[in-house]
Protein backbone atom coordinates (compact mmCIF):
# COMPACT_ATOMS: atom_id res chain seq x y z
CA UNK A 1 0.00 0.00 0.00
CA UNK A 2 1.05 3.30 -0.99
CA UNK A 3 2.48 5.49 1.85
CA UNK A 4 2.25 9.39 2.21
CA UNK A 5 3.82 11.87 4.03
CA UNK A 6 1.84 15.07 5.10
CA UNK A 7 1.48 17.91 7.56
CA UNK A 8 -0.48 16.68 10.90
CA UNK A 9 -3.86 17.99 11.24
CA UNK A 10 -6.12 18.79 14.32
CA UNK A 11 -7.72 15.42 13.69
CA UNK A 12 -4.35 13.25 14.05
CA UNK A 13 -3.43 14.87 17.60
CA UNK A 14 -4.43 11.32 19.51
CA UNK A 15 -3.37 9.17 16.82
CA UNK A 16 0.25 10.80 17.07
CA UNK A 17 0.48 9.82 20.64
CA UNK A 18 -1.04 6.88 20.33
CA UNK A 19 2.17 6.57 17.64
CA UNK A 20 4.63 7.84 20.04
CA UNK A 21 3.81 5.94 22.91
CA UNK A 22 4.34 2.89 21.27
CA UNK A 23 7.66 3.91 19.01
CA UNK A 24 9.59 4.18 22.56
CA UNK A 25 7.29 1.87 24.38
CA UNK A 26 10.54 -0.69 24.61
CA UNK A 27 13.17 2.01 23.40
CA UNK A 28 16.37 1.78 25.79
CA UNK A 29 17.44 5.08 26.88
CA UNK A 30 13.72 7.04 27.32
CA UNK A 31 12.14 8.52 29.78
CA UNK A 32 8.53 7.54 27.79
CA UNK A 33 7.78 11.86 27.72
CA UNK A 34 7.95 11.72 24.23
CA UNK A 35 4.50 12.28 24.04
CA UNK A 36 4.37 14.59 25.71
CA UNK A 37 7.16 16.52 24.80
CA UNK A 38 5.39 16.66 20.90
CA UNK A 39 1.94 17.97 22.90
CA UNK A 40 3.89 20.65 24.59
CA UNK A 41 5.79 21.84 21.47
CA UNK A 42 2.36 21.77 19.92
CA UNK A 43 0.99 24.03 22.95
CA UNK A 44 3.63 26.24 22.98
CA UNK A 45 3.05 27.00 18.76
CA UNK A 46 7.02 25.33 18.67
CA UNK A 47 6.18 23.14 16.02
CA UNK A 48 8.15 24.52 13.28
CA UNK A 49 7.32 21.00 11.40
CA UNK A 50 4.58 17.84 12.48
CA UNK A 51 4.72 15.45 10.01
CA UNK A 52 2.73 12.01 9.70
CA UNK A 53 3.09 9.12 7.77
CA UNK A 54 0.01 7.44 6.85
CA UNK A 55 -0.95 4.07 4.75
CA UNK A 56 -4.25 2.88 4.38
CA UNK A 57 -5.92 5.45 6.74
CA UNK A 58 -3.97 4.89 9.60
CA UNK A 59 -1.15 7.05 10.75
CA UNK A 60 1.82 4.88 11.16
CA UNK A 61 4.82 7.63 11.95
CA UNK A 62 5.54 11.22 12.86
CA UNK A 63 8.31 13.64 13.29
CA UNK A 64 8.30 16.80 15.17
CA UNK A 65 10.79 19.65 13.96
CA UNK A 66 10.88 22.49 16.77
CA UNK A 67 13.58 25.63 16.89
CA UNK A 68 16.83 25.50 18.84
CA UNK A 69 18.68 28.04 20.61
CA UNK A 70 23.24 27.93 19.93
CA UNK A 71 24.90 30.01 22.36
CA UNK A 72 26.97 31.49 19.03
CA UNK A 73 23.85 33.28 18.02
CA UNK A 74 22.90 31.55 14.95
CA UNK A 75 19.94 31.29 13.64
CA UNK A 76 17.70 29.09 11.90
CA UNK A 77 18.81 25.91 13.49
CA UNK A 78 16.62 23.52 14.55
CA UNK A 79 16.12 20.07 16.85
CA UNK A 80 14.77 17.08 14.84
CA UNK A 81 12.54 14.95 17.19
CA UNK A 82 11.09 13.09 18.39
CA UNK A 83 10.41 10.82 15.32
CA UNK A 84 8.03 8.02 15.97
CA UNK A 85 7.46 4.54 13.95
CA UNK A 86 4.62 1.62 15.16
CA UNK A 87 6.54 -1.29 15.93
CA UNK A 88 4.74 -3.11 13.29
CA UNK A 89 6.02 -0.37 10.74
CA UNK A 90 9.43 -0.34 11.81
CA UNK A 91 12.47 -1.68 9.39
CA UNK A 92 9.85 -1.05 6.17
CA UNK A 93 11.54 2.21 5.02
CA UNK A 94 8.57 4.69 6.98
CA UNK A 95 11.40 6.41 9.68
CA UNK A 96 13.69 6.88 6.28
CA UNK A 97 10.46 8.83 4.25
CA UNK A 98 10.03 10.82 7.22
CA UNK A 99 13.80 11.90 7.46
CA UNK A 100 13.70 12.97 3.75
CA UNK A 101 10.44 14.69 4.09
CA UNK A 102 11.32 16.33 7.12
CA UNK A 103 15.62 17.23 5.76
CA UNK A 104 13.33 18.57 2.63
CA UNK A 105 11.04 21.04 4.34
CA UNK A 106 13.67 22.30 6.12
CA UNK A 107 15.49 23.38 3.15
CA UNK A 108 12.46 24.71 1.62
CA UNK A 109 12.14 26.59 4.87
CA UNK A 110 15.97 28.35 4.44
CA UNK A 111 17.24 26.55 7.58
CA UNK A 112 21.10 26.72 8.23
CA UNK A 113 20.49 23.46 10.06
CA UNK A 114 19.28 20.83 11.88
CA UNK A 115 20.48 18.81 15.35
CA UNK A 116 19.39 15.45 16.60
CA UNK A 117 19.82 13.04 19.17
CA UNK A 118 20.34 9.47 18.19
CA UNK A 119 22.17 6.93 16.78
CA UNK A 120 25.16 7.63 14.56
CA UNK A 121 24.61 4.53 12.84
CA UNK A 122 21.37 5.35 11.61
CA UNK A 123 21.31 8.78 11.05
CA UNK A 124 24.76 9.07 9.28
CA UNK A 125 23.58 8.29 6.05
CA UNK A 126 21.08 11.38 5.81
CA UNK A 127 24.55 13.60 6.35
CA UNK A 128 24.28 13.59 10.30
CA UNK A 129 27.18 13.60 11.74
CA UNK A 130 29.04 14.32 15.15
CA UNK A 131 30.47 18.28 14.97
CA UNK A 132 33.37 19.51 17.42
CA UNK A 133 32.60 22.86 19.27
CA UNK A 134 28.86 21.91 18.48
CA UNK A 135 27.31 20.89 21.92
CA UNK A 136 24.06 19.57 23.88
CA UNK A 137 24.95 19.86 27.89
CA UNK A 138 24.59 16.33 29.43
CA UNK A 139 24.54 13.91 26.66
CA UNK A 140 27.07 11.77 25.14
CA UNK A 141 28.42 13.50 22.47
CA UNK A 142 28.87 10.72 19.99
CA UNK A 143 24.68 10.93 20.01
CA UNK A 144 24.56 14.34 19.36
CA UNK A 145 24.41 15.24 15.70
CA UNK A 146 24.09 17.49 13.18
CA UNK A 147 23.75 18.68 8.87
CA UNK A 148 24.23 22.05 8.32
CA UNK A 149 22.12 23.07 5.11
CA UNK A 150 24.59 25.60 4.00
CA UNK A 151 27.86 24.06 4.97
CA UNK A 152 28.54 26.15 8.16
CA UNK A 153 27.79 24.99 11.18
CA UNK A 154 27.33 26.83 14.54
CA UNK A 155 29.37 26.56 17.31
CA UNK A 156 28.41 26.23 20.83
CA UNK A 157 26.16 24.95 23.02
CA UNK A 158 22.23 24.08 21.84
CA UNK A 159 19.38 24.24 23.81
CA UNK A 160 15.61 22.73 23.14
CA UNK A 161 12.69 24.48 23.30
CA UNK A 162 11.68 24.20 27.17
CA UNK A 163 8.90 21.64 25.76
CA UNK A 164 11.77 18.99 26.02
CA UNK A 165 11.26 18.59 29.65
CA UNK A 166 7.66 18.27 29.65
CA UNK A 167 7.09 14.57 31.95
CA UNK A 168 3.31 14.94 31.81
CA UNK A 169 0.08 16.00 30.56
CA UNK A 170 -0.11 20.04 31.14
Amino acid sequence: MPLSIRNETPDDIERIRAVTVAAFLHAPHTDHTEQFIVEALRDAGALTLSLVAEQAGAIIGHVAVSPVAVSDGSDCWFGLGPISVTPDAQGQGVGTRLMQAALAALRDLQANGCVLLGDPAFYQRFGFSVIEGLTLPGVPPEYFQAIAFNGCYAQGEVTYHAAFAATGPE
